[in-house]
């Protein structure tokens, strides 16, 4: 059974996030992909860094490939070679793949690594200077009385 997600009571206490509401609207109603190979783990590693770790088991690096366009993550693999011999049991899936993974505004992937049979992805939050918050002074009645005295005494200076 499916439940859809109803964010229609947050449109009206809210202002801006139309796109945010986007998202989770389309998240809940893609659902669950039934295939999850290969498996993986998303990590927060620090408040602006993330790796996401791939099980990529018999896969080579010239076997990957990973792409990032928009905001949006995939990686793919497929094994161009194969072992000699027959195989009397094939338990390790080397079967073509490809992930997507949706990233948030302004995140960037920084490397790859392939270790071990897994494959790591690190990725970094790089928020614009201009979208960092910014403190405002506020400055006080006389200090505008007295800034306004001075500038009326340099202009009369001035003239």
């Amino acid at each position: 059974m499916r439940t859809l997600l109803n964010v229609s009571p947050l449109h009206r206490s809210s202002v801006g996030f139309d796109r945010m509401f986007d998202l989770l609207e389309a998240a809940a109603s893609r659902g669950q992909a039934a295939d999850n190979y290969p498996p993986f783990d998303s990590i927060k590693l620090a408040d602006d860094q993330y790796r996401v770790t791939m099980a990529v088991a018999g896969f080579r690096e010239q076997d990957l490939e990973i792409s990032s366009q928009g905001n949006w993550l995939t990686v793919s693999g497929e094994r161009h070679s194969e072992a000699e011999g027959e195989y009397l049991h094939r338990g390790i899936a080397t079967r073509p793949f490809q992930r997507r993974f949706e990233l948030a505004e302004h995140v960037k992937v920084t490397g790859a690594k392939l270790a071990d049979g897994l494959l790591s992805i690190d990725l970094r939050r790089e928020i614009p200077e201009a979208m960092k918050p910014r403190r405002i002074d506020i400055e006080s009645a006389a200090a505008s009385d007295a800034k306004d005295s001075v500038r009326q005494l340099l202009d009369q200076a001035a003239a």
